[in-house]
């Protein structure tokens, strides 16, 4: 079994110790996430375990073969190659290893009853093994598959990677490391730059994955459902904690209790005796005491106990919402169309389009009342952004009206918020000029919450980063009194502990919410409302998230049914269905079985939906069987082609013509079967 293993290893950047005595394993099978606080060494720790930088001491043992594969937060750009290539890329492992057994055979034709046949007979039996459960043979197809997956369209193979956009590189990163399947994957924020349909594709390829995997992430739904451990990074420690994350959470709350007793009546001991120094540290009839005391302090402050900011509880009120009607925004009619084609940068488009008009939204209708907490939902491109800076007021190009209620005030974030803003003042004099007064106290506090501590809070406006500048908006918009927030992707940049913070606030706000996230857990907590939004279509759902999901679910089961009631191609909405052409009856069962449907507004019995799960399993075992087929039909033909190529082969002309025709029989064999395979594909859907 692949591992890598760390023992007692430590790293310190100049005084400040990274890594203590730090001992991890991680083998074939480990789904475990790495959790810390900002800048505790989660990033230095997955680049030491990658093998790209060294350790001041300890040990790091990987297993002879181990691959590791490590995917950094951010800075990786893609030049010189289409999409498809450039994937094609991540395949390199298998294409050396399929030049080893070319080599091998030469040495094979040459040598045949030489002492190291067996061996070399051995090491080639292992590559083919390994190529075909690796998928290497249907390589072409796993890069589509996996890039489709992540969010990029079918037009989108054979274009430029250097059309792309910085998230989208990391995109096409992502996609190329778990093309690779290392035996231990490493994730640094893989979910940072995907959207919520991306972020299930991966969590599904995660479950499914045989080998071991580490990942940072502040997506707390997305490590529910994907780990089974977590390792905490603190002051330097690592101590690990079994189950999920919100197992661990409730652990460490319950493990921490007694801690923060102690830090507690530490920090007043501190207090008391800070304050009786600097009462009467000049004091020459107090200076023994005084001296006594500082002796007292230097003592505790040597054995100062930290926590994790997570558990430094913080929490803000929105300054009082001003009060508006029921009514807060109508909607009637509202379209966008852009002037070119794809998707529009706002939209998170993948690639730089042009060409004709492109629209967006059209006729969309909708009523938000004081009190909603709506949140916008659908895929990249489907008018998000868009409906959003319509609203705030910031897109004034698009047909249709709305209005707002009376006496409502609105408050705007989205990422574009960073850019405007400049200058040399510092973060909390920025803040203290625009805070009420009654919030001035709490600046610092809140500024820890949206991750600026300690010096932090001096830094000048101009050299902030994208994400702190991004941060800091946020942070502003909220100590402004309005009624309805506008916010695009406001969890974008911060860490668990300042989402909770958000979400409290966005919970207690007396106002209105109109949001935009991928964070799902986010979203299921603070969502009365969803709106979805596909390519000119949207309608409506009077309830959470989790209700949302539940009727997607069942609108799932609904078109499972119309497809599974389909006699051929000729099925209900131009869904397929496998077993050949149904004629005329199949269309007429078809068509019959899709009115009993509708008839019952989409919603399947309880019966049903058992069976159309158990017919969608048995498409996904057929699926899986026609892959595995196809893998080893290309398998017999690649060996065929080999032996057609040996000199004692293609010199015998009756053995050669054998041999090929085996080899048209073998491709006619993997044309059949691919097709079966893409019938049964897109029954799946």
């Amino acid at each position: 079994m692949a591992f890598v293993q760390f023992s007692k290893v430590s790293l310190a950047f100049g005084d400040r110790d990274i890594l203590k005595n730090v001992s991890v394993n991680l083998s074939a099978g480990s789904k475990a996430a790495l959790t810390g606080a900002n800048g505790s060494g989660k990033s230095t720790l997955m680049k030491v375990m990658a093998g790209l930088m060294e350790c001041d001491s300890g040990d790091r043992a990987v297993q002879k073969n181990c691959r590791i594969g490590y995917l950094p937060q951010s800075g990786i750009v893609h030049h010189g190659c289409t999409l498809l290539e450039e994937a094609d890329r991540a395949f390199s492992y298998g294409y050396s290893l399929h030049e080893e057994m070319e080599e091998i055979g030469s040495k094979l034709a040459e040598q045949p009853d030489s002492s190291g046949a067996m061996a070399l007979l051995e090491r080639q039996h292992e590559i083919i093994t390994w190529l075909e459960e690796s998928g290497w043979n249907r390589r072409e197809v796993l890069a589509r598959q996996t890039l489709e997956g992540l969010g990029f369209k079918p037009e989108d193979m054979n274009r430029s990677v250097e059309e792309f956009s910085g998230g989208w590189q990391m995109r096409i990163a992502l996609a190329k490391v778990l093309l690779e399947k290392p035996d231990i994957l490493l994730l640094d924020e893989p979910t940072n730059y995907l959207d919520i349909e991306a972020r299930d594709w991966l969590e599904k390829f995660l479950h499914d994955y045989t080998g071991g995997f580490l990942l940072v992430s502040h997506d707390r739904y997305f490590l529910d459902v994907t780990i089974n451990e977590v390792y905490e990074l603190f002051n330097g420690d690592l101590k690990r904690y079994a189950g999920n994350y919100t197992h661990y959470e409730e652990v460490r709350k319950v493990e921490l209790q007694t801690l923060m007793a102690r830090y507690e009546q530490q920090q007043e001991e501190i207090n008391k005796l800070e304050d009786f120094i600097r009462r009467f540290g000049y004091k020459a009839t107090k200076a023994a005491q005084a001296q006594e005391r500082q002796k007292m302090l230097d003592k505790i402050l040597a054995d100062k106990i930290e926590i994790p900011e997570t558990l430094k509880k913080i929490h803000f009120s929105f300054p009082p919402a001003p009060h508006s009607g029921r009514l807060v925004l109508t909607a009637e009619g509202i379209g966008k169309t852009y002037p070119t084609a794809g998707n529009s940068a706002s939209e998170g488009g993948s690639a730089a389009d042009s060409g004709a008009a492109h629209e967006v939204l059209r006729d969309l209708n909708l009523v938000v009342e004081n009190g909603d907490r709506l949140v916008v939902v659908g895929r990249n491109g489907a008018g998000k952004t868009t409906l959003l800076r319509i609203l705030a007021g910031h897109d004034t190009d698009y047909t249709g009206s709305f209005r707002l209620g009376a006496g409502v005030s609105i408050g705007y974030f989205s990422q574009d918020n960073a850019e405007v803003m400049k200058g040399s003042m510092s973060m909390l004099e920025m803040l203290e000029g625009e805070a009420p007064l009654e919030l001035i106290p709490k600046l610092r506090d809140m500024l820890g919450a949206f991750l600026f501590r300690g010096d932090d809070v001096y830094k000048p406006i101009d050299v902030l980063s994208g994400g702190e500048k991004s941060r800091l908006a946020l942070l502003r918009l909220l100590l402004r009194p309005v009624n309805l927030l506008i916010l695009d992707e406001p969890t974008n940049h911060l860490d668990m502990h300042s989402k909770d913070v958000l979400l409290s606030a966005l919970r207690d706000f007396g106002g209105t919410v109109i949001f935009v996230s991928h964070d799902r857990g986010f979203i299921e907590s603070l969502a009365t409302r969803v709106l979805e939004l596909t390519p000119c279509h949207s309608r409506e759902f009077p309830g959470t998230y989790g209700y949302y999901m539940e009727q997607l679910e069942k609108e799932s089961f609904t078109q499972a049914d119309v497809a599974a009631a389909s006699g051929g191609h000729g099925g209900v909405n131009g869904v397929k269905s496998v077993g050949g052409a149904g004629g005329a009856k199949g269309n007429k069962a078809a068509n019959a079985a899709a009115n009993s449907v509708m008839a019952n507004d989409g919603a399947a019995s309880w019966e049903e939906q058992k069976r159309l799960k158990g017919e969608r399993r048995k498409l996904e075992k057929e699926e899986e069987r026609l892959m595995n087929e196809i893998s080893e039909l290309e398998d017999k033909k690649s060996q065929l082609e080999y032996q057609l190529s040996l000199p004692a082969v293609y010199s015998d002309g009756a053995k050669s013509r054998k041999i090929q025709q085996e080899i048209e029989e073998t491709a006619a064999a993997i044309e059949k079967t691919t097709a079966q395979w893409e019938e049964v594909s897109a029954q799946l859907g």
